[in-house]
């Protein structure tokens, strides 16, 4: 049968969740979107922008839900913490990405949530993230965490945990738009080499002309023809991870 199917948007079913991760008891926000019925999809984690747990991240949880995906939206700040301004959004992400650990460990109650719930087929999942969250679904990758694949979309490509040979399990997508101010052509290359020197499963769409946060409608840097080739390669490389039987 095939990996998904889409449905309606008056089919797609969402809930606002509470979970913690392990050894924290900060209470972390969670919200997930899937189509109606009882059939097990796969499922597709999303991690946040540097805005935190928002609406957008919530639409595009809704968008792969409508698409045959059981989508997890989450909580990478902790208490459902959201920014409203530049300023505010830098701070929670610096201070997320100052804790490695941290990180992985809410990344992966995320993942845990994600498997438990009803209609989530366990043995298939994935995760996408942008900006902040594609540094964070990357470095998930590079730590060989147990994913088919991720998807990061304008996302942070230099880390802290770099891959060795070997360790990237999951297939990677990068959707990387080449007017990027955070990340330069130099920081592309890098991260190419890195991944070749990994010999990781990973490939790199560019959109020209593109800038950061081209997704996000409500981005200065949004740009729809780069938006929805993005969108639909993603759709691609989930159904190639899991092709009809």
């Amino acid at each position: 049968m095939p990996a998904s199917t889409n449905v309606s948007a008056s089919a797609v079913r969402t809930r606002e969740l509470s979970y913690r991760s392990a050894s924290s008891d900060v209470s972390l926000a969670g919200y997930h979107a899937s189509p109606e019925g009882d059939q097990l999809r796969p499922g597709v984690l999303v991690v946040h922008e540097w805005w935190g747990l928002n609406d957008y991240a919530r639409q595009r949880a809704r968008e792969l839900a409508a698409l045959g995906y059981s989508a997890l939206a989450i909580d990478m700040y902790g208490d459902g913490r959201s920014a409203t301004d530049p300023q505010q959004a830098g701070q929670l992400m610096h201070a997320a990405l100052a804790d490695p650990a941290l990180l992985r460990e809410r990344f992966l109650a995320g993942l845990a949530l994600l498997r438990q719930l009803p209609g989530t087929d366990a043995e298939r999942l994935a995760a996408i993230g942008y900006c902040f969250g594609g540094r964070v679904v990357l470095d998930m990758a590079r730590q060989g965490e147990p994913l088919a694949g991720v998807v990061s979309f304008h996302g942070l490509l230099g880390t802290a945990t770099p891959a060795t040979p070997g360790s990237v399990k999951a297939k990677i997508l990068v959707a990387h738009g080449d007017a990027d101010s955070f990340v330069s052509a130099e920081g592309v290359a890098r991260f190419e080499a890195e991944m070749q020197a990994a010999q990781a499963d990973c490939r790199v769409c560019h959109y020209p002309d593109a800038p950061h946060g081209f997704t996000n409608s409500a981005s200065p840097g949004y740009q729809q023809e780069a938006d929805q080739r993005s969108w639909l390669d993603m759709q691609q490389f989930l159904r190639d991870l899991w092709p009809r039987s």
